[in-house]
């Protein structure tokens, strides 16, 4: 007689950020970390790069108003297209602005082929970062919470953010830094190229996908 699995599947994990919305990190693929959150402006709900989850159109009703969703990489399609569309939101891609939001957007350089943005919300000192940088363990040097993407440590290193000073600091990868995130973000770009030997290792061990 087949035995029958007990095994619960690892659920979506939360997190709340007080004045500024919530992030969620998706369990599949779990050492990508995938993360997405949804940030609450004057009532409306923004929701960036979001991996989709049956519980999502409920928790966004309990924020507040869907306003739109926006994907701050080309690639990040994740479910952004269908939860846009089942929210009855626009669903814009890379954006320069947005005129009916409180965010500013600024290009991120990387490579040919790699289109990014990164959202600053200055009324809350939030940085949103889609994929230069981020908090799993294949991002970072052993020792350290934050770090550059692996490829861009190599080609381009992401200093355009240096021109902000987040006190929250939320990604594509991996949950947010809610405390020093500012000195965090950048001590890893500053030491993107030096530590690479010391990412190496952890990206190799990572599993092989696509996206990286």
């Amino acid at each position: 007689m087949d035995s029958v699995s007990t095994h619960t599947p690892p659920a979506v994990q939360f997190r709340e950020i007080p004045g500024v919305g919530v992030e969620w990190v998706s369990p599949e693929p779990d050492f990508m970390g995938r993360a997405s959150c949804a940030l609450v402006a004057d009532g409306g709900v923004w929701l960036v790069d979001p991996v989709d989850f049956p519980e999502l159109d409920e928790r966004v009703s309990a924020l507040g108003e869907p306003r739109g969703v926006i994907q701050l990489l080309d690639r990040h399609n994740r479910d952004s297209a269908a939860v846009a569309a089942r929210l009855n939101v626009s669903h814009v891609m890379t954006p320069i602005e947005i005129p009916d939001s409180p965010f500013v957007f600024v290009a991120v350089p990387a490579m040919k082929g790699w289109r990014e943005v990164a959202l600053w919300w200055e009324a809350t000192k939030t940085l949103v970062v889609a994929e230069a940088v981020g908090t799993p363990r294949y991002y970072c040097a052993p020792g350290r919470t934050l770090g550059v993407h692996p490829v861009l440590r190599i080609v381009r290193p992401p200093k355009v953010l240096l021109q902000f000073a987040p006190e929250h600091l939320l990604f594509g990868h991996g949950f947010g830094l809610n405390e020093n995130a500012t000195v965090a973000l950048r001590t890893a770009i500053s030491r993107s190229r030096r530590e690479l030997p010391f990412v190496l290792p952890r990206l190799l061990a990572a599993k092989r996908h696509p996206y990286l």
